[in-house]
């Protein structure tokens, strides 16, 4: 239950940039290593000196108001703003297991590998079923077409979808319903044997019933994986993740638990926003 405080009506909360109070969660092993990240899209700063670990084998939630930074951040955790021309690291280092993944020498190829990426809209290949999954087996360079059957069942396993299309891998993904189409992604991207995945509002543009099967997947699938989410839903944040970080205007302003940042928030704009003050 959310913690309600007396205090003035605002509208848009005080900035308070102390990352070095910025509470820590409590976690066994850092996946990744945030540190003093600043990121801009040309003149335009949108990130400003985060600090975060994400713990490995858990889900971490980035949530904020619109436009504070969260995608752009999740974004950098597999270099995707590497195609943005005026997109760059401007101070900072972000690490996987020790290593930083903007040095030179970094394969980008396989850093996309490592850390999977789904996106807010469903965005199935044009391709059956069983295409869409073995996609990145194939550039990847697997041809051993039993090596590639027992990946795409497994993927489609994972993603809690092999029971519903077993019968029907070589019909076209778009023939699937939004939610199935979502968790298809999802498939592709566990199909490459990711480390971490990474979801932009994976649940928005789905149905209750969609939404529910995505968020159980989501609880299944960080037994093997590291998961970063971002999401508007804050009882989304509530029921899926383990920790969780709160944005505001490209700072980050508190992370720790999830069930501490809900109902005792060490920072006054975290409650203001989760109370819905402002956002």
């Amino acid at each position: 239950m959310v913690a309600t405080l007396e205090m003035p009506e605002t509208t848009s909360p005080t900035i308070v940039n102390q990352p070095e109070q910025v509470p820590k969660a409590e976690i066994e092993r850092a996946m990744i290593e945030i540190e003093q990240l600043d990121f801009a899209y040309g003149a335009h700063q949108v990130l400003h000196g985060v600090n975060l670990n994400i713990p490995a084998r858990a889900v971490t939630a980035f949530i904020g108001p619109s436009g504070c930074g969260k995608t752009t951040l999740l974004r950098c955790l597999n270099r995707m703003n590497d195609l943005i021309d005026s997109a760059r690291i401007t101070q900072g280092a972000i690490r996987i297991e020790g290593v930083d993944i903007n040095a030179p020498g970094v394969d980008v190829v396989d850093l996309r590998r490592r850390v999977g990426m789904v996106f807010q809209k469903s965005n199935p290949f044009p391709k059956s079923i069983y295409d869409n999954v073995a996609y990145g087996l194939r550039i990847a360079g697997i041809t051993k077409r039993s090596l590639i059957d027992e990946a795409v069942e497994k993927s489609l396993r994972s993603a809690a979808l092999w029971e519903e299309v077993k019968d029907r891998l070589h019909v076209s993904g778009y023939g699937l319903s939004g939610g199935q189409q979502q968790r298809l992604c999802i498939a592709r991207a566990l199909a490459v044997e990711p480390e971490i995945v990474l979801m932009d509002e994976p649940c928005s543009a789905l149905d209750p019933i969609a939404t529910a099967k995505v968020e159980e997947l989501i609880r299944q699938l960080k037994e093997q994986y590291t998961i970063v989410i971002v999401t508007h839903n804050m009882q989304q944040a509530g029921r899926c993740s383990d920790h969780t970080a709160f944005f505001y205007l490209g700072r980050l302003i508190e992370f720790d638990q999830t069930a501490k940042i809900f109902s005792n928030p060490a920072q006054r704009q975290t409650e203001e926003y989760i109370t819905g003050r402002f956002g």
